[in-house]
């Protein structure tokens, strides 16, 4: 089992920065790959950033490209997302979430196999 809890969202104005933060708990953290991804109301969750075991490998989706950047420090257990630049579309619940590497795509939720409860992100115009 792996525990993991967000934190650090909230309401900023368009054009401010946010920084999201997951913590985990239980197995090793390190054997996992992590990702955030987030959901708006009446739309499907979508993939955001993915980070390897090792810092190695970091993934963006083309929406966070040049404005976000996913970090993780194995020794705090901690996997972290820097959002600048924000605008209104990136209003959503941000959720991170683990998974075993080399288990496929690391856009698709599917291959995620513990979740966090979430952490609401609301841009105003």
């Amino acid at each position: 089992q792996v525990q993991l809890v967000e934190s650090g969202g909230g309401l900023v104005q368009a054009g401010g920065s946010l920084r999201l933060s997951c913590a985990g708990s239980g197995r090793t953290f390190s054997d996992w790959a992590m990702g955030w991804f987030r959901q708006a109301p009446g739309t499907e969750r979508e993939f955001v950033a993915a980070i390897s075991r090792s810092r190695d490998y970091t993934y963006y989706a083309d929406s966070a490209k040049g404005r976000f950047t996913i970090s993780r420090d194995n020794a705090k257990n901690t996997v972290v997302l820097q959002m600048n630049s924000l605008k209104p579309e990136d209003t959503a619940v941000y959720y991170c979430a683990a998974r075993r590497p080399y288990s496929g795509s690391y856009s698709d939720t599917r291959n995620y196999d513990y979740w966090g409860q979430g952490t609401q992100v609301s841009v105003s115009s």
